[in-house]
Parts: C-alpha cells; structure tokens; sequence
C-alpha cells in the first residue's frame, strides 16, 4: 500500500510511518519543514495535499493543532478542510485521521472534554480535534474516512501488538486507567489501514 502521512515525525506520525514500514508499506511522510527525509507543505494548502496524495492508496492525517498559545481549532480545521478538498481532486478514497480522545464520551451523552475534572490545559486542543471530528462526520460522506481516538492517555512504550478497540465510548480496564503506548496506537491505526473495518465512523482504542 503507498501511504501519504502528514504530520510524519510527530510522537504518532514517527510510529505510525514505522509500523507502516516494517510491514512492507510505501510511506511518504509529509511535515512543514520537510526534515528528517520527509516532503514540504502546508497541510492547509489543498492543492499541495492533492498533488502529493496522487498515485497513493491511502492518507494519514496526524498533526496536532498549535500549541503556541494561540487559537488551535481554526489551523486544525483548515488543514482538514484542505485534505479532505485535496483527497478529491487526486482521487484518493482512503483518509485515516488520528484524532483526540476529548470527544468520546465519559458517560453516555457527556464528551470527556465537558466533564469538570477534563484538564483546562489540554481544553482547547481537545475542543479542537472534536471540532475536526464533526466536520470530517459532516463533509467527509464520499470518502472513505475513519478517525482514530486515543486513550485518554497515550505516550512512548511498549509495542506489544495488543490492544482492545472500541466505538464513541472511553475505554479504560479493570482498574479504570485509559492507556495505550504510541506504538501500539499506530499498530491499531496500520491494522485499519490494512482491513478497512470501520470506514465512515470513528473508533477508539486502548488497553
């Protein structure tokens, strides 16, 4: 499979193209500076993504808004807007975005990000990557798209190769923690790219 990674050095974006990698695929990771062996451009330039994208089987979307302090939803949206808009006109079908956990919920009808014990911290970013999530569920319906939620914590561990996955609901096991280590996230991202078991809704996974 040819694979375009956008956000590909990034703690996600960096395992997921090493997964992707070691199991024979062809990746082309994309980031702004274009280091580290990867293509330069503006993920919010649609005809940037559209000329990259072609020729490949399937797009990764794995960037973080700002965290500059500035406003992080309006970039976020923009890029997604220009990837979705880009993906079409290279006739790319397959978008996986790796999104945030704020947007699943802790209770049946209440986001994490609205709980009050959600870290104030980490609000904006998470309202953000749930605002990508509903434009993706809102403009993305003749794609092929899945949106891939954390835990609610996710770091550099292990890659054990296991990991349950889920629906809009957190995760979490039988001592109520919510992890996964980023390596096995990108193993469950890669699997989806591969088996295309949950095209057109968004999943989560953990331990």
């Amino acid at each position: 499979m040819r694979i375009l990674l956008i956000g590909a050095t990034g703690m996600i974006g960096s395992r997921i193209a090493a997964e992707a990698r070691d199991r024979g695929h062809e990746v082309t990771g994309v980031t702004r500076s274009g280091t580290a062996g990867t293509r330069s451009a503006d993920a919010g330039d649609p005809s940037a993504v559209a000329e990259l994208a072609a020729g490949h089987d399937a797009v990764v979307l794995a960037i973080a808004p700002p965290r500059d302090g500035s406003e992080p939803s309006a970039p976020l949206l923009a890029a997604g807007r220009a990837v979705l808009e880009g993906l079409r006109k290279a006739g790319v079908r397959r978008l996986v975005v790796v999104g945030g956990a704020g947007s699943l919920e802790a209770a049946p009808g209440v986001r994490l990000v609205d709980t009050p014990e959600f870290p104030a911290v980490y609000k904006g970013e998470a309202l953000a990557q749930a605002e990508l999530l509903e434009l993706v569920r809102a403009q993305a319906g003749d794609l092929d798209w899945t949106y891939v939620s954390p835990a609610i914590e996710i770091e550099p561990g292990e890659r054990t190769g296991s990991y349950r996955r889920g629906g809009d609901q957190v995760l979490a096991d039988a001592d109520g923690r919510s992890f996964i280590s980023a390596e096995d996230y990108a193993v469950a991202l890669v699997d989806e790219l591969e088996t295309g078991q949950a095209v057109g809704r968004r999943i989560t996974v953990a331990y």
